[in-house]
């Protein structure tokens, strides 16, 4: 949902605490869902189903504070742009309810509780972290200039994944990166269709996005790109020990993903707005079919693999 627009300040309803909220949109909690599915799926394979709570804890903690100060950096970037881009003319810094001094506290805010979980990782999840911080950072200046932003997006929100195997084992293996990959494609998929909501407002304002990019063909690259993430998703058997739960969480995705690309076929802003806001679900029913094959195993004793690792 897009929030309504602000009633102007005054002396005796500041409302600060609500503005810093919708400035690191808590109030949109659709971006933690994205980051979080993948560090989530990351954390169980590492761990085999069975992830320390303590680090559980620090990588979800971890994805709240850093999507938030993302959120932050992103919006201190865009400030001469959000104001004249229907959908976010109403953000709290593009309409002047919240000052850029106060904009840029809140993100080192963000950026020091982060920081603060670091304590608890070892030295690789520490490094990848670092780049992790990087990459945030930079993203929003690549629409200035790089026709496809979307993926340094998807780099962004999948270095919890390299993060969660380093720290739980001390190396990062083939399978990580694998998922990576994946995140990576579901990230363009999404975020394409998130840009198809601004594609007119950016070309007035030379911004780049995918959805220009691809121009015509943009349902046929988000149709590809849900394709290419389901089918690496469909490999982790091969790798893992996963059976048939994880299957019927996979098959849930599918029909999901179909839904969703069929929905945005209008194109419209609305339309495209809705597909991006659900686009998490996809993640959650392979979260949901990966943890429960692994709790199958660990309270029943039994397996439904049949893909082996190795076969």
């Amino acid at each position: 949902m897009i929030s309504p627009p602000l009633p102007p300040q005054t002396a005796e309803q500041p409302n600060r605490l609500v503005l810093y909220w919708r400035l690191a949109r808590f109030d949109k909690p659709v971006g933690i869902f994205l980051l979080l599915w993948p560090t989530l799926w990351a954390l169980w394979l590492a761990a085999q189903g069975a992830p320390d709570l303590p680090r559980l804890a620090v990588f979800v903690l971890g994805t709240v504070f850093m999507r938030a100060a993302g959120c932050v950096l992103n919006d201190l970037a865009d400030r001469r742009f959000d104001g004249k881009v229907r959908r976010t003319a109403d953000r709290v810094l593009a309409s002047g309810h919240v000052s850029l001094a106060e904009a840029v506290v809140l993100a080192l805010l963000m950026l020091a509780c982060a920081a603060s979980l670091l304590q608890f990782l070892n030295d690789l999840a520490v490094q990848y972290a670092y780049v992790a911080v990087f990459v945030a950072a930079v993203y929003p200046y690549f629409k200035r200039f790089f026709p496809m932003p979307q993926a340094i997006l998807g780099l962004a929100f999948g270095f919890g994944i390299p993060m969660a195997f380093a720290d739980t084992h001390g190396q990062v293996p083939m399978v990580a990166w694998l998922l990576v990959v994946a995140n990576l494609v579901w990230a363009i998929a999404y975020d394409t269709a998130y840009a198809m909501v601004d594609r007119d407002d950016d070309q007035l304002l030379g911004l780049r996005s995918s959805a220009r990019t691809f121009g015509a063909f943009d349902l046929l690259a988000v149709g590809l790109c849900q394709a290419t993430f389901l089918s690496i998703m469909a490999s982790l058997p091969f790798f893992v020990g996963l059976g048939l739960i994880y299957w019927a969480g996979w098959l849930l995705a599918l029909g999901y993903s179909a839904r969703l690309w069929w929905r945005l076929r209008s194109r419209s802003r609305l339309d495209s707005f809705w597909v991006f806001r659900r686009h998490h679900w996809l993640g959650a029913f392979l979260f949901i079919g990966m943890a429960a094959d692994f709790a199958a195993v660990s309270l029943f004793g039994f397996s439904t693999q049949f893909l082996t690792k190795g076969s």
